[in-house]
């Protein structure tokens, strides 16, 4: 008989060629179905070679930073209402400005905080406690003030191609210190101006696209003071609901002998082993999230320290603590997301209700970070994509402003206490110790023990990286 007869299967059969060829290649058909299913979701893998991508990998220096949080301020906070005083538009305020718009002072007083007298709003009366452990980067500046386009070129490093987030490049970078949870979480992530875009790999792997972690507030009652949300709504998609425990190993050892016989013979297929490897730490998470994302195991004095509980705290609040807790277990990237800082009208009252939510969580955050003895590696992150004008808009608001607004940096190898750069005297652009998104991103990697220049992957034929062709890390915010 011909070694060609086509009715036979072949000895050795990859698990691509028996899902196709088995029961008339209905496997086939239903493994790309539910391949498509998951596109848009999270596709996750776990080490340093072929088989486990997301293994901790050696740093390209000495890392100051092992473990980033990002607290996203989607909708561009008002620098000038916040971190950056600005004496001389107080004494403008009223007059005219480029036309028939009119300088609008700030509402709120400033006053200098902490050892370092670093000025601060009032708005912010729990963070001025924190004001020696905060960077302020008062001379930022974005390239465009749209809202989607900024917020994309805030995460990726460009507003116009698709490109993987700066939590996905870090992971690629470093790998993560737990094979039981993702190395990128993001909490409550935001849909618009952007949405997956800004948590997403892009061309990078799937594996290294965030994973979303869904955290609702509480309203009182056992479980909710607590935050006890279970895996399956916190993460869904990781309980099963058929198969105990047992089973699941033993359908994922099968899965993964077959992808392991696959690997000796030829190269593999990156969705298909996305698609797998995402099973299996779906079915180690299901032991790991339930007790991380239940807050029932934190002190009373915690909780209340954090505003979980509490109004208007509380949601936020959850968050910060669960990104504590993310952090602790060894998550390398955290992104923390609240919106409604677009402030075009109704400034005074917007931007009261949006502090008075962040305030305190984020200084229980540092102030926590600080005790566990886990702030000097761990950077945290705070800003949004633009800032505002500092003229009025709408009677009692404040248009987009891309040319000049701050951010702030704590911990991670950064000065605590220092201002660096500066926007004119009325708050209008940055003028001095300016640095774009390209600076913001390359600085973050460095603290991060990657050098942005060599952390680059090959796509469509040349070597891409987060600060593509630009970006310059700035040493003169770094802690000696």
């Amino acid at each position: 008989m011909s070694d060609l007869c086509c009715n036979r299967l072949p000895l050795s059969c990859s698990r691509r060629e028996m899902l196709r060829l088995a029961a008339c290649g209905f496997g086939s058909v239903a493994f790309a179905s539910m391949a498509a299913q998951g596109a848009g979701a999270t596709l996750l893998s776990g080490a340093d070679d072929e088989t486990n991508p997301l293994a901790a990998k050696k740093p390209h220096f000495a890392a100051k930073a092992k473990r980033i949080i990002f607290l996203c301020m989607a909708g561009a906070p008002s620098h000038i209402d916040t971190f950056d005083y600005k004496p001389e538009l107080a004494m403008n305020d009223g007059t005219n400005y480029r036309g028939n718009s009119k300088l609008l002072a700030s509402p709120w007083k400033f006053k200098q905080s902490g050892k370092s007298g670093l000025w601060i709003s009032d708005l912010f009366p729990n963070l001025q406690k924190q004001a020696d452990n905060l960077c302020l980067l008062r001379g930022m500046k974005a390239s465009i003030p749209a809202h989607a386009q900024a917020s994309i070129q805030l995460h990726t490093g460009s507003f116009q191609f698709v490109r993987p987030s700066m939590g996905a490049w870090s992971l690629y970078g470093l790998g993560t210190e737990n094979e039981n949870l993702p190395g990128f979480v993001a909490i409550n992530p935001r849909g618009d101006n952007g949405g997956a875009q800004l948590y997403g790999s892009g061309f990078l792997p799937a594996s290294y696209q965030a994973t979303p972690v869904r955290i609702a507030g509480g309203g009182g009652g056992r479980g909710n003071r607590g935050g006890n949300n279970g895996s399956a709504d916190a993460i869904p998609h990781i309980d099963n609901d058929r198969l105990g425990a047992n089973m699941q190993r033993e359908q994922l050892d099968l899965v993964q002998r077959l992808n392991r016989e696959r690997l000796k013979r030829e190269q593999s297929d990156a969705q298909l082993e996305g698609v797998i490897e995402s099973y299996e730490l779906a079915f180690r998470m299901q032991a790991e999230v339930p007790d991380l994302v239940s807050f029932e195991g934190e002190d009373k004095k915690t909780l209340e320290m954090y505003g979980v509980g509490e109004q208007p705290t509380d949601s936020f609040a959850r968050q910060c603590l669960l990104a504590r807790r993310l952090a602790e277990k060894g998550v390398r990237f955290i992104e923390v997301s609240h919106g409604g800082w677009d402030t075009h009208r109704n400034l005074r009252e917007e931007l009261t209700k949006q502090c008075g939510e962040i305030d305190k969580p984020i200084a229980a955050l540092l102030a926590d970070l600080k005790q566990r003895g886990m702030l000097d590696d761990t950077l945290v992150l705070w800003g949004g994509e633009f800032g505002r004008t500092p003229y009025a808009q709408n009677g009692d608001g404040r248009d987009h402003n891309a040319k000049g607004f701050t951010m702030w940096m704590a911990g991670g190898g950064v000065q605590g206490g220092l201002s660096y750069g500066s926007t004119d005297e009325i708050g209008a652009e940055a003028v001095d110790g300016v640095m774009d998104i390209h600076d913001w991103h390359a600085t973050v990697l460095h603290l991060g023990g990657l050098d942005h220049e060599r952390l680059t992957y090959r796509h469509a034929g040349r070597n891409f990286r987060l600060t593509d062709v630009k970006g310059k890390v700035n040493s003169a915010i770094l802690r000696a």
